[in-house]
């Protein structure tokens, strides 16, 4: 019992009551005392600082209903010395244990965690999210502000979410938790060494605190943030008086060592050839992050090591015409990444694929946030390379500025410049664009962009334009989006998934909240029209090629549950740029000659979509995402009959064990005769043991296989299809069969960012069937590697 009441017993203590903040109350400005004191960062709150620290306390519920008391209790307690800045979280759990496990790192979001949003900049245009699990387990990233409270995929529901942090970077802090009779605390350290911050001698700091509860799925605030808002950032708090911060001397050091052992055939047309492993150099590498000053960074990077340690997600091709994203994962790109955001995605770091040196300079000066990168790649990812001789070309450069001005408390003006200069081809990209906050609930995003491309056939000049007014009520929300992008805009340095094309959306949400308490707490519902115009015809005001009205459905129910559903109505005009070369050998009663295939003019799609998802409890949860109905088959461009199916799971058997298994169906059977004309499946399946909180063990696995019937002319004729190559003959669109098989191992030590031990081991195999003997034989293995990894950060 003692143990149970002494942490309400040490809030209750006589003391100055100006160093409690409740939320509720209104107190969102807190002031934390500066002492010089330093504390061993254990995971309990004894230490006497601790007791001079500010409060914050008064949560509010944000999700699933804001504006009401939290129904779980927490304080945070707040001070900070001369290099670091220190959180103390109780978080109080009257319901039974809280979930805690000993995840990797940022992989804490099936625990109840407690996220602390810090705006060194006081800006509300973006935070640093420093976050932990009840053992202090961690995860860190950023938020930047985009207007949008509308969480959505591929097949979303339109339901209000709060803004979901990127954690792509990691942050080099202290933290330890401890599970208590009551529920958790924990303690956190940031040094100002990882933080940018403003050069002022006494400054506020924008704050706001997360909290997940897995229980009940609910999800509080300390200030009461209201979800009908334009802004979420901009809700938050402060952290007033400020004083005489010492970052010091901030200089990373962090070299690396990475040594390879590719494997392959000994004689690759051989099916029955010995294995054979070639040891490659080692190759040496490193990176360096100064702090030139408080609020500006150099990072520069050579020879860096930019190998994987687990392979991308395998993606299904819903429309051949566009390009796959990726998620950039490598380090040196990560840290401050959140600068170079744009509109459009005008930045796409990935486009640097193998760079000999790098070097970029992120930070704000005096209300303008600037972010400038300068690489040099690698010469074989030229265009003039030559990969069967290796001569010819030398490395692209790249130069990449952003900076953006603030406008006022919430608004901004941006601006980006990119240029890749290769072997006989240049890209220069200009952009302008603003984010303006209308009142409480509107927001406004313009962007206005050109592109200047030289290669082989001349100048090209194109144009890129596009405006996004937001709603963000409560009950009500819309976005009205009206986009254009001229078939000959380039983008060197972006990402540009289908260029050429003009874009109008009109989504709207409409929302009912039920009383506390009741099995359904939300309904959501969310019609959205959206049309889609070639670049030209939308300019000559012609009629669009793709017109879709979607109806989709959300119920949120209580403890955390979500269903929902979708009518999705849709029609595609014939794209003749998809069968370039296409011809159709028609039957003898439809002429018996071969022609040019030119398709149906327009194909009309109705299709049905389920959704669900399960809380998090403490061992399991899991989201199932299904499709069916009437479909666009792109290989033959024909309606189809399509089934989709998407199950992921999250299985926890014990604290230290994660398993993550995910099934992937993509159907399209033929409307003429029900045969499966194209079937894709990936089954995927992530385990990883952490064996201690700095060291865990993976083992990933993916089997993705495809297959194919001989192509015909589905929709009209039923002659097959042929391709004409360039000397005039025909060959059919044949039927293939595609087996893939991908396993990453890993055994990971990573006691800090930056310092890290790989040892690792990964393998591409091409079975015949799903036979578990065949994924080991040689024959079947198309190529495999070895690899070890160490580096180590000096922190000076």
């Amino acid at each position: 019992m003692l143990s149970l009441a002494l942490p309400l017993l040490l809030t209750l203590l006589p003391g100055d009551p100006s160093i409690v903040f409740n939320g509720r109350s209104g107190q969102v400005h807190a002031r934390p005392p500066r002492l010089d004191a330093s504390i061993t960062v254990d995971g309990a709150l004894a230490e006497p600082a601790w007791q001079r620290a500010a409060v914050l306390s008064g949560f509010s519920q944000v999700v699933p209903v804001d504006g009401i008391p939290a129904a779980d209790s927490t304080e945070v307690l707040v001070w900070y010395s001369p290099t670091a800045i220190y959180f103390g979280i109780r978080a109080f759990e009257s319901h039974g244990t809280a979930h805690a496990t000993l995840a990797d790192r940022d992989h804490i979001d099936a625990d109840d965690n407690v996220q602390l949003l810090l705006s060194p900049y006081n800006d509300a245009h973006q935070a640093l999210v420093f976050g932990v699990n009840p053992l202090g387990v961690q995860m860190d990233g950023t938020i930047v502000e985009t207007g949008s409270q509308k969480g959505s995929g591929s097949f979303g529901n339109g339901v209000q979410a709060l803004p979901t942090p990127d954690l792509s970077q990691d942050f080099v802090f202290e933290s330890k938790g401890r599970l208590t009779p009551w529920g958790y605390e924990v303690e956190v350290r940031i040094p100002f060494k990882t933080l940018h911050y403003q050069p002022d001698s006494v400054q506020s700091w924008g704050v706001n605190v997360i909290r997940h509860v897995q229980h009940s799925g609910f999800v509080d605030t300390w200030t009461p943030v209201r979800v009908a808002s334009a802004s979420f950032l901009g809700q938050g708090g402060t952290l007033d008086g400020l004083r005489d911060l010492h970052r010091g001397l901030v200089l990373d050091v962090n070299p690396e060592v990475t040594q390879r052992t590719p494997g392959a055939p000994a004689v690759a047309a051989a099916p029955d050839a010995r294995w054979q492993y070639s040891p490659e150099s080692p190759q040496v590498g490193g990176n360096v992050r100064w702090g030139i000053t408080n609020n500006l960074t150099l990072n520069a990077t050579m020879h860096p090591d930019f190998s994987q340690v687990e392979s991308d997600a395998g993606q299904f091709v819903y429309d051949p015409r566009q390009a796959l994203y990726f998620p950039e994962k490598r380090p040196f790109f990560l840290d401050g990444m959140e600068g170079f955001a744009t509109p459009s995605n005008l930045v796409y770091t990935r486009r640097i694929q193998q760079p000999v040196f790098a070097a970029k300079v992120t930070g704000k000066v005096s209300g303008t946030t600037v972010a400038f990168l300068s690489a040099v790649d690698d010469r074989n990812t030229s265009l003039a390379y030559n990969p069967a001789t290796g001569q010819g070309g030398r490395g692209p450069v790249y130069n990449i500025l952003r900076a953006q001005r603030d406008l006022n408390a919430q608004s901004r003006l941006g601006f980006t410049y990119t240029d890749r200069e290769d072997e006989r081809y240049s890209n220069r990209v200009a952009d302008a664009d603003a984010f303006i906050v209308l009142g409480r609930l509107y927001n406004l995003t313009l962007q206005g962009a050109g592109s200047r491309t030289v290669d082989s056939t001349g100048v090209h000049l194109a144009p890129l334009w596009g405006a996004v007014l937001r709603r963000n009520g409560k009950k009500y929300g819309a976005t009205y989006t009206l986009t254009g992008m001229d078939s000959a805009f380039t983008a060197g340095a972006g990402f540009i998934s289908r260029p050429g094309l003009a874009h109008m959306n009109v989504d709207q949400r409409f929302t009912w909240f039920a009383e506390r308490g009741r099995a359904i707490e939300s309904f959501t519902f969310n019609p959205m029209y959206d049309l889609l115009w070639k670049y030209q015809r939308f300019m000559d005001g012609k009629d669009a090629i793709e017109k879709k009205l979607h109806f989709n459905v959300n119920f949120g129910l209580r403890g955390g549950w979500s269903v929902g559903g979708a009518l999705l109505l849709e029609t595609f005009g014939y794209d003749p740029n998809l069968f370039q070369g296409v011809y159709v050998a028609r039957p003898p009663a439809f002429g018996g000659d071969t022609v040019p295939f030119t398709g149906t003019p327009r194909l009309p799609n109705r299709d049905w979509v389920i959704t669900a998802a399960t809380p998090a409890w403490q061992q399991f949860s899991a989201n199932v995402l299904y499709v069916w109905g009437h479909d666009e088959n792109f290989d033959e461009w024909a309606t189809s009959f399509i089934n989709l199916l998407d199950v992921s799971a999250l299985i926890r058997p014990s604290d230290k064990l994660r398993i993550s298994p995910e099934f992937m169906l993509q159907s399209y059977n033929r409307l003429s005769d029900g045969s499966w004309v194209r079937a894709s499946r990936i089954t995927r399946v992530k385990t990883e043991y952490q064996i201690a909180r700095p060291l865990f063990f993976r083992v990933v696995g993916q089997y993705e296989t495809t297959s194919r019937l001989s192509l015909i002319d589905e929709s009209r004729t039923q002659g097959p299809l042929l391709f004409r190559s360039a000397t005039g003959s025909f060959s059919p669109l044949a039927g293939f069969r595609a087996n893939d098989f991908r396993i990453d191992w890993l055994l990971a030590y990573q006691p800090s960012p930056g310092t890290v031990f790989y040892a690792g081991y990964g393998s591409t195999s091409t079975p015949d069937a799903l036979r578990l003997d065949q994924f080991t034989e040689t024959r079947y293995r198309q190529n495999d590697a070895f690899f070890v990894k160490l580096s180590y950060l000096f922190r000076m």
